[in-house]
Order: C-alpha cells, then structure tokens, then sequence
C-alpha cells in the first residue's frame, strides 16, 4: 500500500492516516473545484487529527499542512485583487491587522485573561515577548514570518498566572493569517 506520508512504525504514534489520506484528497478536490464547497488557508490550519499508533509522522504531515495553507491563501489573494484590486487587498489586510492591535497596545501581563483557576494556560512572558515581536513587525518593520508566529512555543503555567489558551491561540491564528496575506 502506498502511502502519502512516511509513517511513524508501529511502535510510535502519528496521525491517522486514514484521516490524513481523507483531508488531504477534500483539499486537493477543493482547490481544484471538484467540490462545491470553498476550503480556506484557515480550514487547512484548523485541520487537526487523532494521534494513532503506526500513523503518519506528524512533522510531515504538518509541513504539508503549512504549504497547502500558504497555496490556499496565495490564490485567495490572488482572486481577491483580480476582482477588486492590490489596493483592496492592502486595506482588507489592514483591517484584518487592526483587530490585533487592541491586545498589542496592553502592557505586558495584561493582554489575555488568565486561565481558569487551575487550569493550564501559557506563560505570559512568552507570549508576551510574541507581542513584543508583532509590535516590531508592525510599527518598526522588524521582519517576522507566519512561520515564526505558527511555530511559537510557550512554556505552560498554571490559573491566574496563565494566559487562557482558547484566546492566545485565536489571536495567534489571526496574526498568522495577517501575516500570510502579505507573504
């Protein structure tokens, strides 16, 4: 049997394959129009799959998952400025940045609410320094990638002296597709 990725063996885990194989077939029929329904580069991201024994090796899988993201948001810039120009892009984008910038203008320690009372959440200082890092991007041109945002690792902590995890990783999915548009 051929598989599309090199598996983990059967001692380890990875990703379901059979899921893998289905995501993967729905996207290649959706970005060539073979289906109705539209898939996104934030679909793609939102992917996720069960851990199995013998599965998919997951840092394939997720390297695939990242240039299949960028393919989708490429062609929706594409279509997007074929239809209503490179300066509608540009303020669609500026738009979609602004929405950041009320937690960016938040001192540090301060821009997320913490996670429920012990309950594991991220390390403020780390995210925080990922702020820092968005307000360099945006106010000083400081380079930073989508990469760099989606890759971001933070330390766990624990209640009040967490961020809550549901809104770092919203805002963290924002920045990604903000910084993907002009990628």
């Amino acid at each position: 049997m051929t598989h599309m990725f090199r598996t983990a063996g059967l001692l380890r885990s990875g990703y379901d394959i059979d899921q893998v194989d289905e995501f993967f077939t729905h996207a290649r029929k959706a970005y060539e129009g073979e289906v109705p329904e539209q898939m996104t580069g934030r679909d793609v991201r939102l992917g996720a799959f069960d851990m199995v024994r013998g599965g998919y090796r997951a840092e394939a899988v997720d390297g695939a998952l990242d240039r299949l993201e960028r393919a989708f948001v490429t062609r929706q810039r594409a279509e997007f400025v074929a239809t209503h120009g490179q300066q509608a892009w540009l303020e669609h984008l500026a738009s979609q940045a602004r929405t950041l910038y009320g937690r960016l203008a938040r001192p540090d320690g301060e821009r997320f609410a913490p996670a429920p009372r012990h309950e594991q959440g991220y390390e403020p200082d780390d995210v925080d320094a990922l702020c820092q890092r968005l307000i360099d991007y945006f106010d000083n041109g400081q380079p930073l990638t989508s990469d760099e945002v989606r890759h971001a690792h933070f330390r766990r902590a624990k209640g009040r002296d967490a961020y809550g995890e549901p809104a770092v990783d919203a805002f963290c999915d924002r920045a990604i597709e903000v910084l993907l548009g002009v990628e």
